[in-house]
């Protein structure tokens, strides 16, 4: 036993410098260190490599302080909470299912690489580490840093072509397709935080309007920058989603069957399925609860993402961004510089290296 393990096994400071400077750590504060550590060393040291969040001083980046998405994306329980219902909602277009499974992490895969149908459990925690890093790094690092993130995410959009079984094409580079993604990651992070942040935004439609930029970074046009309008480009491909078995096998009782699935994927299982718009929970046969059970379900979900952000605290790389902008900036915020067809050719291992 080493390192946070030994401590938080026995209650002891990690920092302390001799045996008389041992002090006991309360239960809280063993939860708050193991958290942090965890994400110190299963996203942060893997997945932050040569993001700047502290230089240069006075860049805002994209957004800058004050801004909607700095507050909306610095709940880091929340957000991760909003893409995994993002994940769950894009996945109900098949094509989009069907790229997952040629080319995604999420599947695990035989030894000749052929996908067995399940989940990858590792990989699903790399892909969300990636998006994490995206999603925290476009947010409030430098103007540098969210034109890297954007572009390694494009690089790797531009190598995923394939056919589905069916006999049909994708391109993820199709604009239908990165209108529905947009619409989907804009929708879950904004209901996620609607949902659960302890205070959530007066005028949502402000994270809308801005967070545009990330999808016109990514490639995006014609795209929804307000509730309402996400909310009917949604809906409006309803006619082309469906749910797969592949689909359909990751929620409700056969996820919660399958005991290869972890705990904490069981648990926000329900809540994922609960902030669905009517259509998509019609979609995947989902019924609301009892009013008081959904409720008290809500409120255990809301005390474990609140909870988790406590025992996580703030992000240090977001406190890096407030002392970036500590003394001004030198604009309200940047725009993505990004220009359709100006991304040049790279193999899927030159992408995979940039990673």
């Amino acid at each position: 036993m080493t390192g946070v393990a030994k401590y938080a096994s026995f209650g002891y400071d990690r920092d302390q410098k001799e045996p008389g400077d041992m002090k006991l750590l309360l239960p809280h504060q063993i939860v708050e260190e193991k958290v942090r550590s965890d994400f110190d060393r299963d996203i942060r040291r893997r997945f932050f490599r040569g993001l700047e969040f502290a230089e240069p001083e006075g860049d805002p980046g994209w957004f800058g302080p004050g801004s909607a998405v700095w507050h909306v994306h610095s709940h880091t329980s929340a957000l991760i909470f909003g893409l995994q219902c993002a994940a769950f909602m894009e996945r109900l277009d098949p094509s989009i299912f069907w790229m997952g499974s040629d080319h995604s992490r999420l599947v695990e895969r035989d030894k000749d690489g052929t996908p067995t149908g399940r989940i990858d459990v590792e990989g699903a925690q790399t892909r969300l580490a990636h998006s994490l890093a995206f999603f925290i790094g476009t947010a409030y690092g430098s103007t540098r840093t969210a034109e890297k993130v954007a572009q390694t995410v494009r690089a790797m959009h531009h190598t995923i072509k394939g056919v589905r079984p069916d006999g049909l094409p994708y391109d993820a580079d199709d604009p239908e397709w990165l209108r529905w993604n947009y619409a989907t990651v804009v929708w879950g992070i904004a209901t996620a935080h609607e949902l659960y942040h302890p205070m959530p935004l007066r005028d949502i439609d402000r994270y809308y309007a801005e967070f545009v930029r990330v999808g016109h970074a990514l490639g995006g046009t014609d795209l929804p920058s307000t509730k309402a309008e996400t909310a009917d480009c949604l809906r409006s491909y309803l006619p082309r989603l469906a749910l797969t078995h592949g689909a359909a096998m990751s929620t409700g009782a056969n996820l919660m069957s399958n005991p290869d699935v972890p705990a904490t994927a069981k648990f926000f299982d329900w809540a994922i399925r609960d902030a669905m718009p009517d259509w998509a929970a019609e979609l995947i046969s989902h019924k609301p609860p009892h009013p008081v059970e959904r409720a008290a379900r809500r409120a255990a979900t809301w005390a474990a993402i609140n909870g988790t952000r406590a025992a996580m605290g703030q992000l240090p790389e977001f406190q890096q961004a407030q002392r970036r902008v500590a003394n001004g900036t030198i604009v309200d915020h940047t725009e993505p510089a990004y220009v359709l067809g100006s991304d040049p050719v790279r193999s899927r291992d030159k992408v995979e290296q940039m990673l």
